[in-house]
This record gives C-alpha cells, sequence and structure tokens, in this order.
C-alpha cells in the first residue's frame, strides 16, 4: 500500500506549527506507526528536528523551485507509512511571484491540510482562518484544524464551536505550555543537535499531542501521496569525490542535493573543520555549506589542519565551492557580533561582518558566469544578516534577479576554482 501523508500550516508565522508537528512525529512514531517527515520551502533547520522526532531524515520540498515532477518524486521517495509535511511562515506565503506557498505545495501533492490556530488572543475569530483558506483557495482540502495554546479547556470549547457549527473539523486543542518553547536565534531556531534536553521536549510535546488530539482521526485524514515515477533534472555534482563540511558551523546542506549528487555517481565525504579536520586529500570537489561560521569564527581562525587542507585543496585544483557561511568562511576575514575581526581561509579575496548587519532574504534565479561550477540557469535562496566589507579583484559568479525577475547586482566571487557566494542554490532553473 502506498504511503499517505497531510500537510501541517498555520495562517502565519509563530502559531506553533513546529511544536505540533514535533508532537505529532514523536506520538506516531511511539504508536509504532513508520512516520517520515518534509518541510516546505528552503528551511535548513527544522528538517533536522523532524529527524531528532521520528528517526527519519526528513527533506525539503519547495514549491517555488522545484518542479511539481520533483516535488512528487522526492515526496514519495522518503518511503515509510506516513508522511507528515511541515509548511513554512503563512499557509499562502510564498515568493515574490507569489509561488511556492504551503497550500501550492499541498495541492501539487494532492494532500489535504491541518491548519493550526493560534487561539492564544482569539475565541470565536478562531473561525475566520479557516473560512478565508477556504474562500481564497476553494479546491484546496482543508482536512480540519488545530487549536493551539488555549488558555483554558473552557477557551478551547469557546473557540472550537463557531468551527463545530460551520462543519470544520476540529482535531483537538491544545492549551498553553511555557515548557514547548524552543531556543531561538538571528535564523531561526538553534540547531537541533545544540539544544539541550531536546529529547524530552519532544516526549513533552508527544504526551500533549496524545492527551489533547485524537490521532485516529487526523490518521483518518491523511490521503494516499502520489506516484513518484515522473523524471527530472538534478544539479550536477562538484565533481567525483567531494568533501563535504558538516558540523555545527556549516550544517545548511540540503539532503536533496548530496542525495542527487550521490545517485549519479559522486562520494559524499564529510569532515568537520570544528574538529580541525580537512577535506580528503583525494577529493577532487570541496563544499563549504551555509550555517553558523560567525559564532565559531575564533575556533575556524585557529583550526590549523583544517586551514592547511583546504589551501592544499585548492592549490592541486580541486574545486571549491561556498555558499552562505562557507562563502564567509572562505574569505580573509570575518568580523563578529562583538567587532573583532577573524581570519578565514583566505582563498577568496573578501571580508564579510556580522557586526554590522542586515537582513537579506528572497529567492533568487541566478545564471552562472564562466567558470562557475555550474551551466544554465538555477534557482536558489538567499537568507543572511552577515554584510560584506569589502571585496578585492575577482570574476563574479552569478548574474542574479529575484523571484519577479528584478535585476540584483551580480554575486559572488570565483579565483580560479574556488568558488562562493550567498546564495544557497537548491536546483535547476
Amino acid at each position: 500500500m502506498s504511503a499517505r501523508g497531510f500537510v501541517i500550516a498555520a495562517p502565519t508565522s509563530g502559531a506553533g506549527k513546529t511544536t505540533v508537528t514535533l508532537g505529532l512525529l514523536r506520538a506516531l512514531k511511539r504508536r509504532g506507526i513508520d512516520v517520515r517527515a518534509a518541510k516546505s520551502g528552503p528551511d535548513y533547520i527544522d528538517p533536522a528536528f523532524h529527524e531528532a522526532a521520528c528517526g527519519a531524515p526528513s527533506v525539503n520540498l519547495d514549491a517555488w523551485s522545484m518542479p511539481p515532477e520533483a516535488l512528487r518524486a522526492r515526496a514519495s521517495a522518503q518511503g515509510g507509512e506516513l508522511l507528515v509535511v511541515e509548511g513554512a511562515m503563512g499557509v499562502l506565503d510564498a515568493g515574490r511571484d507569489g509561488k511556492g506557498s504551503a497550500a501550492d505545495l499541498a495541492e501539487v501533492l494532492g494532500l489535504p491540510i491541518l491548519l493550526v490556530l493560534d487561539v492564544a488572543k482569539s475565541g470565536q475569530s478562531a473561525l475566520l482562518p479557516a473560512i478565508g483558506l477556504q474562500a481564497l483557495r476553494p479546491d484546496l482540502p482543508l482536512a480540519g484544524v488545530i487549536l493551539n495554546r488555549a488558555g483554558t479547556k473552557a477557551h478551547a470549547t469557546m473557540a472550537a464551536r463557531p468551527l463545530d457549527e460551520a462543519g470544520t473539523t476540529v482535531f483537538g486543542a491544545l492549551t498553553r505550555d511555557t515548557a514547548l518553547h524552543l531556543p531561538e536565534r538571528h535564523l531561526g531556531l538553534v540547531q537541533a543537535g545544540e539544544t539541550e534536553g531536546l529529547d524530552a521536549f519532544l516526549d513533552r510535546a508527544a504526551d500533549r499531542v496524545i492527551a489533547s488530539l485524537d490521532l485516529d482521526a487526523i490518521l483518518d485524514a491523511a490521503e494516499p501521496l502520489p506516484s513518484g515515477e515522473g523524471d527530472f533534472a538534478r544539479l550536477p555534482p562538484l565533481g567525483r569525490r567531494i568533501s563535504v563540511a558538516s558540523d555545527a558551523a556549516f550544517a545548511f546542506a540540503y539532503p536533496h542535493l548530496l542525495a542527487d549528487w550521490h545517485a549519479q555517481g559522486a562520494q559524499i565525504l564529510p569532515f568537520s573543520p570544528l574538529d580541525d579536520k580537512g577535506p580528503d586529500p583525494l577529493s577532487d570537489a570541496v563544499y563549504l555549506p551555509g550555517g553558523y561560521p560567525e559564532l565559531f569564527a575564533g575556533q575556524l581562525a585557529g583550526a590549523g589542519k583544517f586551514r592547511s587542507l583546504m589551501r592544499d585543496a585548492a592549490e592541486r585544483g580541486a574545486r571549491v565551492y561556498g555558499e552562505c557561511g562557507g562563502f564567509m568562511a572562505l574569505g580573509q576575514g570575518l568580523i563578529d557580533a562583538e567587532g573583532e575581526r577573524h581570519e578565514m581561509l583566505g582563498l577568496l579575496p573578501l571580508t564579510t561582518s556580522f557586526r554590522q548587519r542586515k537582513l537579506t532574504l528572497g529567492y533568487r534565479r541566478l545564471t552562472p558566469m564562466p567558470g562557475a561550477p555550474w551551466k544554465g540557469p538555477l534557482l536558489g535562496h538567499e537568507f543572511h544578516y552577515a554584510t560584506i566589507l569589502q571585496e578585492g579583484a575577482a570574476a563574479r559568479l552569478f548574474v542574479a534577479n529575484d523571484a519577479v525577475g528584478v535585476k540584483l547586482p551580480e554575486m559572488g566571487l570565483q579565483v580560479g576554482r574556488v568558488a562562493g557566494s550567498y546564495a544557497h542554490v537548491i536546483g535547476p532553473g
């Protein structure tokens, strides 16, 4: 029997859908269900929490940058009995061109939506988002709602009554619990591997879900996943033997990209710069993903073996590529939040600052310049607070446009076979 699934979404960010998703994943796993997870959009952090909750890797499903056949194939490839897809932002929120929302993803996958409603500051008005979603997207199946952050059981009953009267299924209500709060930093939640007491948090969330929600009704609402047999274009690998930085400083590598590279015959070799490890001496490519190098700048500056082996890789002609945090690490220096400068790898003429912060966020349409690792148009995403203080003479990496095609300044730098930019590449355009 094919796997089934549903999408957990909310009218706005901050409604508690991540906590609800994690509690559901852990609760369903306790039931013995082979449950898997996915995240709508280009989020790097939530999938690691999903994996901690259900014990299986989570994957990004981005309805803006991935064609429908890729979305269906990646969802199907998750396997298991049940796929729980967590939405991003509000259920209808998308790129500047209006595409890529959790609702769009649910439509492509043919899955129903469970809408998480934060009722902390509302009563009967809790009905309005559900009515609004059905009015704006009448063809989208709304399986029902989960009330979150009710003050009391009586408050939950008051909020649920008009929903019941309107024929909207209420799967249950979670009352406020100050212990169900995950720590955050500037790019979102603190990473799963750095979150103290995560397992206890997941168990508490599961306990609350089991006590407060109708799990049988939620399971009955799930619909079969579509066939994933269609073919689609994949991003070519950087090399045949790719060393990939992987630790708390460089954690933002899309699982689907590494899986696609492996499926095309590349060998993926993880290493940890924070453990003063470097790329494999036989690798023909090195990938430094995004992450939080600004939090570990002093440690990276003092990692002599890492720095030496990175220079060796560049000198022997390996393709060296860095994205966002990895791009910053390839530069000459990084200014941390306290204003202290730390020496980076010095492979690109670049100095970046986290003290002079500015939010840059959005989807990107990228055209590689001559010498770049890939040819042909690419789709990606940019999300960072760090700024560029200084750039030296070097070729640019990408011609860039935003989601609606507005031209942006050319992005990134390349020197020989070393290249990087603030953009996270998601796949071919």
